[in-house]
């Protein structure tokens, strides 16, 4: 009787617990340190500004703004901030028809529809294909949308587009001023805001491919591999990438290597993108190849090459995702980095080239602008600013996000 009394509470305290256990959930890493990360107001404050600004730069075309590269030398130089709205293609110097985008941009239609047409009902094939050229050529320098902003894309140039349909005509007021050109700051700071946005993200994308690949390569082998893979990296850590840098806009700017590169499609933008992000993967690949080295002798790795996984597979499939932690947070503390070596850059004049602007070619504008004799602080207080706050969110995102994916950080 006594064992059967003890069977039947050992019994029910077996379904006691498997019943409390049903209702525990367990909480992965990623769970726990969003968890964690929302408990930090720095963070998440600058991780909603940075989603805020990244969408303000990716819809930029569509908002309301004038134009970031037209001039009006004779009546907008350093204007200080205003609200009075502004008209789309009133500048006279324009010479658009009745002084409206709208108005411009309807008639100019019409004329490219006509010109199609005729076009068309030539009967020689030569002759229709040369006369589509110079039409195309026609497009390209008197389109009204290329007179207002520099070199737009398809996607850009459709976003253009919504906006006029959108808003006509209207356009916003000056909030930002003018600078030493006559030029819209306010705009100029948001196209300022995407192009070095881009910068910083394409070049630190680029640095990921390098640096991870390159760290997880030499951690998972070891050995003489490892050895000679790192003294590569301590070798090019000597090198001054500013020289290095300075070298390469050079000679890709000059002008039989831009023919060269422009046959290929390739503008000198995309290869600034491409050379800050290639000399931004060496700290990358320490980082990646000391996450590689503690895990190696995992049995989840062991286990992967019990089954048969090749090297490769091994390293991209099972070890480079379990660095993802680290990874992110050294990622959104390379973006600043990044942001802020273009700046320094174009503050230069060896990064972002005119008509094209950045937030560094704003600062070198506006340090250009000022005088003892008036001070016109408009022009280096707000790109200032923009680049200031970007800068401070992605540092106190980073810093958030080490310490959420930081697991002995877990119960603090």
């Amino acid at each position: 009787m006594m064992t059967e009394a003890k069977s039947s509470r050992e019994s029910d305290t077996l379904d006691r617990i498997l019943k409390e256990s049903r209702n525990i959930r367990g909480v992965s890493l990623w769970q726990d340190a969003w968890r964690r990360l929302r408990r930090n107001r720095a963070a998440m404050g600058s991780l909603i500004f940075l989603i805020g600004l990244a969408l303000a730069s990716i819809f930029t075309p569509v908002l309301p703004l004038q134009s970031p590269i037209d001039k009006d030398l004779n009546d907008r130089t350093f204007l200080s901030p205003s609200f009075t709205p502004v008209s789309m293609g009133s500048r006279e110097g324009l010479k658009f028809r009745d002084n409206s985008l709208t108005a411009e941009l309807n008639a100019f239609e019409r004329e490219v529809a006509e010109a199609r047409a005729a076009i068309a009902s030539l009967p020689s094939p030569t002759d229709r294909a040369e006369q589509l050229v110079q039409l195309q050529q026609r497009i390209a320098v008197e389109h009204p949308f290329n007179q207002l902003w520099n070199q737009l894309g398809p996607v850009s140039f459709a976003m253009v587009r919504a906006r006029v349909a959108i808003f006509g005509d209207f356009a916003m007021p000056s909030l930002f001023g003018t600078d030493k050109l006559g030029r819209d700051l306010l705009a100029r700071v948001f196209w300022g805001s995407r192009v070095s946005l881009v910068v910083g993200v394409v070049a630190t994308f680029v640095s990921l491919i390098i640096g991870v690949s390159y760290g997880a390569i030499a951690g998972y082998f070891g050995g003489v591999v490892d050895a000679i893979m790192m003294r590569i990296v301590d070798m090019l850590y000597s090198i001054p990438f500013i020289f290095v840098v300075i070298f390469l806009v050079t000679f890709l700017g000059e002008d039989s290597v831009k023919k060269v590169l422009d046959n290929y499609g390739i503008d000198q933008i995309t290869i600034f993108y491409i050379i800050i992000g290639a000399i931004y993967w060496l700290t990358m690949s320490r980082v990646v190849r000391g996450q590689v080295l503690s895990l190696r002798q995992e049995q989840f790795v062991e286990s992967a090459r019990t089954v048969g996984a090749s090297p490769m597979r091994i390293v991209f499939r099972h070890l480079v995702p379990n660095t993802l932690g680290v990874v992110i947070v050294y990622l959104t503390l390379t973006i600043p980095s990044v942001m802020l070596f273009e700046a320094f850059l174009s503050f230069l004049g060896l990064g972002v080239a005119p008509p094209d602007v950045s937030l560094g070619l704003l600062l070198n504008d506006g340090v250009e602008a000022l005088s003892i004799v008036k001070l016109f602080w408009w022009v280096v207080v707000f790109p200032g600013a923009a680049l200031a706050l970007t800068l401070f969110a992605l540092n106190f995102l980073g810093d958030g996000l080490r310490d959420a994916l930081d697991p002995r950080m877990k119960n603090r």
